[in-house]
């Protein structure tokens, strides 16, 4: 293992204690809609429309609230263009992208191991 919960508090006194911002992040971010959502984003610029496919079975007031949270916590970026009818594009930002680029091994090994964890299949 490269890091451990004591190597983190280390340098950052204090991280995911209680009252710590860390666990805030880690509500918005972690979520199931808000990895949803940040996930969807990481094949690149998207409408409304076609986040709402992609995470599927998300209420379009949860996605509203999602994307609301993400936007001000700087990861995702909303981009509203004058026009009849409105276009409205939603992006990673800068640091939504880095975030995303420590987070997809673990998506990628989420996805490789889900139905054996979930069936309790024993690991190959």
């Amino acid at each position: 293992m490269d890091v451990s919960l004591a190597e983190i508090r280390k340098r950052a006194p204090g991280a995911f204690e209680a009252a710590c911002p860390s666990r805030v992040v880690l509500d918005h971010v972690m979520s199931k809609w808000g990895v949803l959502v940040l996930l969807a984003l990481t094949d690149g610029t998207t409408r409304w429309a076609q986040l709402r496919r992609t995470v599927e079975g998300i209420s379009e007031k949860m996605l509203a609230s999602t994307l609301r949270t993400l936007e001000r916590d700087g990861l995702v970026l909303r981009v509203s263009y004058p026009e009849v009818p409105p276009r409205v594009e939603y992006s990673l930002t800068p640091r939504g992208e880095e975030l995303m680029a420590r987070m997809m091994p673990l998506m990628a090994w989420i996805g490789e191991h889900a139905d054996e964890i979930v069936t309790g299949a024993a690991p190959e």
